[in-house]
């Protein structure tokens, strides 16, 4: 199947319910995602990571303690199954959403999906989600690190300045043309530098795609055909 790039989007989960199928990290992660985003979550498992538990125990997610059914979808918009290993269960899944209109997302199974999920960096307001199209979700995950080393705690910071700074010419600056002139001024001299680092397996593959190939004619029909070519 050719690669999918998608149409990048960010979803508003605030006060909607969303279904979580499988109890394990994985889903401890995404559920504590849904939970910072405003989600009502439930997960439905028959066991439950430490996490979930306390979660489920504090009443901050809804959780139902066996398989899932059907009727769990009811009302849902989001659905994230993150159970790698059923794929009968991933492919009912898709005819669902396909049927009843709502996101679906299976780990590691986009052929089953109607949604991806990137690798996300978060740094105070500012998100950055990262996506290879499902062809090297692995270079995603290490630009995720680079990434949060240089979106750090200052970096942050000064997005929440910028943001103080534009509610400050919001509440004082009427003409909207003189507000954006400040808030371009204020971002002057901001740039967001890099360099990529390629592994030596990468810089060795390239040499050898290159390096020309010696010539080695011996007939002027070959050597007419390696002009042309």
């Amino acid at each position: 199947m050719a690669a999918n790039p998608g149409f990048q989007i960010s979803l508003d989960v605030r006060g909607w319910p969303v279904l979580v199928i499988g109890g394990n990290e994985e889903a401890a992660d995404k559920v504590q995602r849904l939970l910072d985003a405003g989600a009502k979550v439930t997960v439905v498992s028959p066991t439950l990571h430490e996490v979930l538990r306390k979660l489920a125990a504090s009443a901050k997610i809804i959780h139902r303690g066996r398989h899932f059914r059907a009727n769990d979808l009811e009302s849902v918009i989001l659905v994230l199954n993150t159970l790698r290993d059923d794929r009968e269960l991933a492919h009912s899944l898709i005819r669902l959403a396909r049927e009843q209109k709502f996101l679906l997302w299976s780990v590691d199974q986009p052929d089953v999906s109607n949604v991806v999920m990137p690798a996300v960096v978060s740094s105070g307001h500012v998100r950055v989600a990262i996506s290879s199209s499902g062809q090297a979700p692995a270079l995603s995950g290490f630009m995720k690190e680079d990434l949060e080393r240089i979106l750090d705690g200052e970096f942050a910071a000064f997005v929440d300045w910028l943001a103080q700074l534009r509610e400050q010419a919001k509440a004082n600056e009427p003409d909207a043309e003189k507000r954006r002139t400040l808030l371009r001024e204020a971002l002057d001299g901001f740039r967001l530098l890099g360099k990529v680092q390629y592994p030596k397996v990468w810089a060795d593959y390239r040499a050898k795609q290159e390096t020309p190939a010696a010539p080695a004619y011996t007939t002027m029909a070959t050597r007419s055909w390696g002009r042309s070519w």
